[in-house]
């Protein structure tokens, strides 16, 4: 008999009734192909006299292609691209004199300022061992996301905005094309916390202030919504 777009058969078993439901159920299931995150950024080894002001943010999103290396598909590889652009709001001024870029720690009742931050728009490529709860039938589990990204940067800003004036400036070739650093997602069903720490800096060695290389790196913390 056929009900409803689903096969039914009917069987004596300890005189109950049995419904088998032959809509396929995917065992070759993926999960958690896209993804979109928004971050908290903070900047670590700031040099002495920089600090951080008002909100540092990131937004990002792409895919994952999920690759299962079991047969409960619990365990998966997932590799991937995304993009990205981060801000970061801080007291380190970047100008510009005879093409050579100059760095210097602000003091807000010495030079006072309203905005002061660099951004970056990066492309990334995550790769990431993955453990999940998940089964075939199952859309709310737990999960532990690790692994390793890189990301190339195509464009850099910097603005400063104060009582002396405003600087722009734009694809500061100071900063490191390429970031790479570790990553971690935990959470269960739509609820994810993501976790990013920067293993190289920021700037490369030639940035420097007060005679010291500036040897920043990003720290990013925020939460993460996996879609299949």
């Amino acid at each position: 008999m056929i009900l409803g777009g689903h096969y039914a058969l009917f069987g004596q078993n300890t005189d109950q009734t049995t419904l088998l439901d032959t809509a396929a159920v995917d065992e070759k299931y993926r999960e958690d192909q896209f993804y979109v995150s928004v971050t908290y950024n903070l900047l670590g080894n700031k040099p002495q006299g920089v600090s951080q002001n008002g909100f540092s943010g990131g937004f990002h999103v792409g895919f994952i292609r999920d690759m299962p290396i079991n047969k409960a598909r619990n365990l998966a590889f997932g590799l991937g691209l995304g993009i990205s652009t981060n801000s970061y709001n801080q007291s380190l001024l970047i100008s510009k004199e005879a093409n050579t870029y100059q760095y210097s720690i602000l003091n807000n009742s010495e030079t006072p300022f309203t905005k002061n931050k660099f951004s970056a728009y990066a492309i990334e490529l995550p790769f990431e061992f993955r453990w999940r709860t998940s089964t075939p039938t199952d859309y709310n589990f737990w999960r532990i996301y690790t692994g390793f990204k890189v990301s190339y940067r195509f464009y850099t800003a910097s603005k400063f905005k104060g009582d002396s004036g405003s600087i722009e400036l734009y694809n500061i070739s100071d900063f490191n094309d390429f970031q790479y650093g570790l990553i971690t997602s935990i959470g269960y069903s739509n609820i994810n916390i993501n976790f990013y720490y920067a293993l190289n800096d920021i700037f490369k060695d030639s940035a420097m202030v007060n005679d010291e290389p500036i040897g920043m790196n990003a720290i990013k913390i925020g939460l993460i919504y996996y879609i299949l």
